[in-house]
């Protein structure tokens, strides 16, 4: 019975998969001719027109490259939760940004490397969301505008026992409301 449940469930999953390929408009007639009565059957397709052509990529502030808001990332020492001279820059911009957006809020996530236990790396990960929050208060920004989870080891960006990828999993990221994790 089981096996004919999996059957149909993989079946139905399958089914659900396929697709159908759009069929491509022929190309343009570009004769010269200006005669717009015709009606063929290879006219009826509609024309589609290209708006983004010759206009300028727009990025907001949060997701321009070129734009501090963009990086998302606090890095931390080994063991500890204190936010590195190096990131609070980056901390200030946000908290500017959110001064000044007051209806934009964040979800700030604590992550650890895998070392130490699981209760261990929880606390510490909720820590280092909790300082870049302290941090955030005191620049002015809301505690209604922020949101402190912790991951601990469970959301590395990379794996493996390097000490490269220990640095990259040690890390509070910031997470505006409507977004995912980069």
């Amino acid at each position: 019975m089981k096996k004919v449940a999996l059957s149909l469930i993989m079946t139905a999953l399958l089914a659900a998969c396929a697709s159908t390929p759009i069929p491509t408009p022929p190309p343009a007639d570009n004769t010269g001719s200006t005669n717009t009565s015709s009606n063929t059957a290879a006219n009826t397709t509609p024309a589609t027109v290209d708006l983004t052509q010759g206009a300028t990529k727009s990025f907001t502030e949060l997701t321009d490259p070129n734009n501090i808001l963009s990086s998302r990332r606090i890095y931390f020492d080994f063991d500890s939760f204190i936010v590195r001279p190096d990131f609070h820059e980056l901390v200030q911009a946000h908290a500017k940004y959110l001064n000044t957006h007051k209806d934009a809020k964040i979800i700030l996530q604590g992550h650890t490397d895998e070392r130490g236990t699981a209760e261990y790396n929880l606390a510490l990960g909720q820590k280092r969301a909790d300082s870049v929050r302290k941090m955030l208060n005191v620049l002015g920004v809301s505690d209604g505008q922020i949101e402190t989870v912790s991951f601990g080891e469970e959301r590395p960006l990379e794996a493996g026992d390097s000490d490269v990828t220990h640095e990259r999993n040690r890390r509070a990221e910031i997470v505006y409301n409507g977004e995912t994790a980069q």
